[in-house]
């Protein structure tokens, strides 16, 4: 039995290692640019160790696309969609601020545009279920509002974050719970 804990503690450790090397290189370098030998390197490991616990680089980025999302998802639990947005678009920025670089590329990189897509599917798959909708409208608003507020934290974040996290929060939640209208009556 003390050999199982032993292994635990060590392949906890191996994965820590494995995740921390290769979190540095997505805050470095795009996505297709990461090898498992440059990884494993970094991680001090041999390409073995890393085959027994991911079968592809696709995998860890996965495991870590899911780890944001949860967060996420675990942050606005209890929320309800469409009702609570405007409380759902500041979660979004808070996590996503919390998360900092890592977030940053993962979410507006080129190279992950289809990774930042996904995640927001997820998201909202998971959370939005409301079952007296036309689920085909549904989509429509999940599409809308999934898109722009993740188009509208891209944008903040390419043009260097000029504007206050609060400011940005305001305005994204005004955009996307009153629309275009709802900003020009001002």
């Amino acid at each position: 039995m003390g050999s199982t804990k032993k292994e635990d503690v060590r392949t906890r450790r191996t994965k820590e290692c494995i995740r921390k090397a290769f979190e540095e290189m997505i805050c470095e370098m795009d996505y297709e640019q990461i090898s498992i030998k440059e990884l494993t390197e970094r991680a001090n490991i041999n390409r073995k160790t890393f085959y027994l616990h991911y079968n592809t680089l696709d995998d860890l980025l996965r495991e870590v696309q899911n780890e944001m999302a949860h967060m996420f998802i675990e942050r606005t639990k209890g929320l309800e969609r469409p009702r609570d947005m405007d409380k759902i678009t500041r979660e979004f920025f808070l996590v996503h601020e919390e998360l900092g670089k890592l977030s940053e590329r993962i979410t507006c990189s080129g190279s992950y545009k289809y990774i930042s897509r996904r995640i927001t599917s997820d998201i909202m798959t998971e959370t939005w279920k409301d079952n007296r909708q036309n689920p085909y409208i549904q989509n429509v608003i999940m599409t809308f509002v999934s898109q722009s507020t993740l188009e509208i934290y891209k944008q903040w974040v390419a043009d260097g974050k000029k504007i206050s996290l609060e400011d940005i929060i305001k305005i994204a939640t005004d955009l996307v719970c009153n629309g275009v209208n709802g900003m020009t009556k001002k």
